[in-house]
């Protein structure tokens, strides 16, 4: 006969039999469950009203809760034989038997095993009926007060119920059974005596002797870390009768259930899951694969990745979603480093099989698993797995099973089974379970400091929940107070630790697994503090051959401890270290390398890249400043990367810039003044080649304080040098840039002198000499660029010459002297083309074109200048191309406007990008022109107007002067009064360079 059931312990239902009845919507069912909470007996109305809407009961309710109760019976009326809701003087009851209530059910069956003094096993089978009814959080939705301190009862109560079970069971010798619920509880109160006692006697009856005294030490340490207590008298002795072996502790109880004799198997669905991931977060994608090809596909998964990328909270959650697909049970089973046969033994076990019926063999115990499966659909979760021989002997055979696995091995692979590996989280995945477990509310109040947070953790997961754990447990903390804790990497992996969770112990099992030469890699890696690295540093590292030292590599990455990236530029690899998995390496290292080695290591590592790239750097189309070098290792790389070509120079630079850069601030913070002034000036060819004048002024200025601090005098003239360069031509603000320059390359030049370095003062003199012409200083200019030319050709400098060359080449154009300076331009043309160098080319074609146009030669300078143009362009220079931009342009001013506004836009587009001060007034300038020539005087002098405040703290008086004359001819048509101020401004100027003939020309 049907009857009717109310289920209060989860959602709020009804039943009649196998019926479900509609209750309404939720707060109306919700004064349904006030009133069955107290079945068969009156409530009062303003208890009731005050169980719904709590002590804030809103004007009204006394209506509304009657209209819910009207309705209710009208829902419950076809099984009013069973219930009804009655109203009595003051109140409502609800009038129906109380066993028929899950709630009052559980009661009784607890409290009649409590009361019963029979078998345990007939205790423990009262409580199994008790804890069968609960579903999930009772009275779920409700969020009353008075619903809150009844669920709260309510679960106390439960909990208690699986304590009492668990001890009745282990009374019963039922073990396997008991872990399950005690490692449950376990998880969710790690403090708890009594039940660590639990798991630890289980453990030690199922054969588990070290995980039993693992779990003793586990809650010693967090007994002493959380409470600053010593676990109690009954668990030390417990532990001790462990360590003892105490053959008491295998005896169950005379007369109980407990395993015996049996001649037959009995199938025992399995349900030995752990709880789900209550907050897990993102992985939706692989959520819904996994999914679908657990229950409709290949059937077998491996997800794959690093300790500590969620492997086992994502198979835990897709167990749980997919469970109710597989009726016959599930089973999960954390495999570590178990053998197969002691696997199988415990699945036979949870399956039903007693001990006495276990064969002794594996391959026996494997066809007793599989005869059991056969037919039957269940899940099977296999986590934490180490091999594929390990396994393989624990898949089912044919018929409806999954199978889920889970393992830090990339080289696992079994027929059939598919692979799903997992990347660390994204920002906003990590954002999101920062959230969920320190309040959403907290990060939206810190949301840089919780971003900074996920970024310290590396988005590794397990990181960001232990950052999350620490916050919840310690509600006062600001997130800029952990961000502040997490900073300290040598305490990063101290702190991201929590209860059992530990970043450190993640990464230890993945290192214990490896063999000796792939440790020893890791540990001498972790001290190379790049971004990431090509296959040679192994090499370097180990000092072995190539294919030899990759193949170990190769293993850390089968291991997750490295990963791999996509070719790079030039076509290699690329490795990558995780932060967290680097700063753990980073401590075997200390411990396990000396410190001759590891210093020895770090030096073979930078010197590697300094080898490399001071082989190529001289194919890199930039400034021809002498090569100076000092003293610092360099390995042999020959035989590493030997079919790097001279055209691949400048790619190669791409390729490792950022570790190139890493490199140059490590040897600048371990006072390595000789590699870092070394490794800097490789680059700065490459980064005045890519427009990158901000990362060349902070190299350059960090490798500068390095070599002053240590007394480098030979580092220190090298950074002068190169920043002299950058700081000159991309400066901004007040002050003339012309003038600080020629004062500071006097000293440079002086200071070469002091060096015995003619390549480095010849460098020096050419800068002199150009500041010099800026300012007007012709035969001073004249006379410091011969000595420079000098200089280089006393030293060999091909460049120097080259520079010196051109420099002399200015300095008569800007006299007006242009036959002179044209035959200087073919000089410096010839050697650039014997120093092969395509941006000295292009420059001496620039000039040579530049004093053709200015002799009216103008099919001779176009072509120069194209084919300066052509040769900027084929090797991404943007510096030059600027240059010839700006020369074709006023070529082409009174010609080909066209062309002349083309090339003058593309020049200050690339200029404003790359912050050349220069170039930017120059094209200014010539769109004013261009502007003026089209009738717009307004937009013209707006243009000019920037120009001449731009030019004003350059200090290039030339063209400072014609940028004001130019001006002058803008405001003739708008503003009379600004052209004479204009035009008198330029006059000056040109007679301060001694120009007559100019000023004379500018209108009074």
């Amino acid at each position: 006969m049907e009857e009717i059931r109310f289920n209060l312990l989860g959602q709020v239902e009804a039943w009649f039999g196998s019926r479900p009845i509609d209750l309404g919507h939720q707060r109306q069912r919700h004064v349904l469950a006030a009133l069955l909470v107290d079945a068969d007996r009156v409530v009062p109305a303003a208890r009731l009203l005050e169980r719904i809407w709590g002590e804030e009961v809103p004007v009204g309710a006394q209506g509304t809760l009657h209209s819910y109760l009207s309705r209710l019976r009208r829902l419950l009326a076809p099984v009013a034989d069973s219930v009804r809701i009655e109203r009595h003087p003051g109140g409502y009851a609800v009038r129906v038997d109380p066993d028929l209530v899950d709630v009052h059910r559980f009661r009784r069956l607890v409290a009649q095993a409590r009361s019963t003094t029979g078998h345990p096993g007939d205790m423990a089978g009262l409580l199994e009926q008790a804890l069968v009814l609960w579903r999930g959080e009772p009275f779920s939705g409700a969020t009353s007060s008075w619903f809150t301190a009844h669920r709260d009862t309510l679960q106390r109560e439960h909990v208690a119920a699986r304590l009492a079970l668990c001890d009745l069971l282990l009374r019963c010798g039922r073990d396997a059974d008991a872990l399950t619920i005690a490692s449950e509880r376990a998880a969710a109160d790690p403090l708890d005596e009594r039940v660590a006692g639990q798991v630890m006697l289980a453990l030690y009856r199922l054969g588990r002797t070290a995980d039993a005294l693992a779990c003793f030490d586990r809650t010693r340490r967090l007994l002493a870390e959380e409470l600053g207590v010593d676990p109690g008298a009954a668990l030390v002795e417990l532990h001790r009768r462990v360590l003892a072996g105490d053959p008491e502790l295998l005896r169950i109880e005379a007369g109980t259930t407990g395993p015996g004799p049996v001649e037959t198997i009995t199938w025992s669905a399995p349900a030995s899951l752990p709880p789900d991931v209550h907050d897990f977060t993102g992985r939706e994608g692989q959520v819904e694969l996994l999914a679908e090809r657990l229950v409709t596909g290949a059937r077998a998964v491996v997800v794959l990745g690093m300790g500590g990328i969620g492997k086992t909270a994502l198979a835990r959650h897709v167990a749980h979603r997919i469970a109710d697909s597989f009726p016959d049970g599930q089973l999960w089973v954390d495999l570590g480093d178990a053998e197969p046969g002691d696997v199988l033994a415990r699945l036979l076990r949870v399956l039903g099989v007693p001990d006495r019926a276990i064969p002794v063999d594996q391959a026996e115990r494997g066809d007793v698993f599989r005869t059991l499966l056969r037919g039957r659909a269940v899940l099977i979760v296999l986590d934490n797995a180490a091999t594929a021989r390990q396994v393989h002997p624990l898949l089912p055979g044919v018929g409806e099973c999954a199978v889920l696995i889970t393992s830090r091995a990339g080289t696992f692979r079994l027929d059939g089974v598919e692979r799903v590996e997992l990347d660390v989280f994204s920002a906003e995945e990590g954002m999101a379970l920062l959230s969920k477990l320190a309040g959403a509310g907290r990060v939206a109040a810190e949301p840089a400091a919780a971003e900074r947070i996920v970024a310290l953790c590396g988005g590794l997961p397990l990181a960001v929940r232990i950052a999350g754990a620490r916050l919840a447990s310690r509600r006062t903390w600001r997130l800029d107070h952990l961000v502040g804790l997490l900073g300290d990497e040598r305490r990063r992996l101290d702190r991201l630790a929590v209860g059992d969770l530990e970043v450190r112990a993640s990464f230890a099992m993945s290192y214990a697994g490896l063999a000796e030469p792939e440790r020893q890699l890791l540990r001498l890696l972790a001290l190379v503090a790049v971004p990431d690295f090509p296959p040679w540093l192994p090499a370097v590292l180990l000092e072995l051959p190539i294919d030899e030292a990759t193949g170990h590599a190769e293993a850390l990455v089968d291991a997750y401890l490295l990963t791999v990236s996509d070719a790079d530029p030039v076509g290699q690899y690329r490795y990558r270290c995780h932060d967290l998995i680097r700063l753990f390496a980073a401590e075997r290292a200390d411990q396990e390398e000396s410190t001759t080695e590891r210093v020895r290591a770090v030096e073979r590592a930078l010197g590697g890249w300094l080898a490399l790239a001071e082989r190529l750097t001289a194919f890199v189309p930039g400034p021809c400043y002498a090569r100076i070098s000092g003293g610092a290792h360099r390995p042999p790389v020959d035989d590493l990367v030997p079919d790097l070509s001279p055209e691949w120079s400048d790619t190669w630079f791409d390729a490792e810039r950022s570790a190139l850069i890493a490199a140059v601030r490590q040897a600048c913070g371990l006072g390595w003044t000789d590699l870092a002034f070394d490794l800097a000036g490789c680059l700065e060819k490459y980064f005045d080649l890519r427009g990158m004048y901000a990362d060349w002024l902070a190299v350059g200025r960090e490798v500068l304080d390095v070599c002053v601090e240590h007394g480098n005098r030979l580092g220190e003239a090298v950074m002068r040098r190169g920043l002299l360069d950058v700081t000159t031509w991309i400066a901004t603000g007040p002050g003339d840039a012309m003038e600080r320059m020629r004062v500071e390359a006097r000293v440079l030049w002086d200071l070469f002198v002091e060096l015995g370095h003619d390549e480095g003062a010849a460098d020096a003199a050419v800068m002199h000499s150009w500041a010099s012409t800026a300012m007007g200083r012709y035969d001073e200019a004249i006379t410091v660029a011969e000595a420079g030319l000098a200089l280089a050709e006393r030293s060999g400098h091909v460049g120097g010459s080259a520079r010196a060359e051109l420099a002399l080449a200015l300095a008569f154009f800007e006299s007006r002297r242009l036959e002179t300076a044209i035959g200087h331009t073919h000089r410096a043309l010839r050697h650039a083309r014997g120093l092969g160098n395509p941006r000295v080319v292009a420059t001496a074609l620039q000039f040579a074109g530049i004093g053709y146009g200015e002799a009216g030669e103008f099919g001779t300078s176009k072509r120069m200048l194209d084919e300066s143009l052509v040769i900027a362009r084929a090797h991404r220079d943007s510096y030059t191309e600027v240059l010839s931009l700006l020369a074709s342009a006023r070529l082409h001013l009174e010609v080909a406007p066209s062309r002349a506004r083309a090339d003058a836009e593309r020049s200050l587009a690339l200029s404003r990008r790359y912050r050349m001060t220069h170039h930017i007034a120059q094209g200014l300038e010539l769109l004013g022109l261009l502007m003026l020539g089209e009738g717009r005087p307004q937009d013209a002098v707006v243009h000019l107007e920037e120009s001449v405040t731009l030019w004003r703290t350059r200090g290039w008086h030339s063209y400072h002067a014609a940028a004001l004359e130019s001006l002058g001819r803008a405001y003739e048509q708008v503003d009379p009064v600004a052209a004479r101020r204009a035009f008198a401004e330029a006059r000056e100027v040109y007679l301060r360079i001694g120009d007559t003939d100019r000023a004379a020309r500018v209108p009074a």
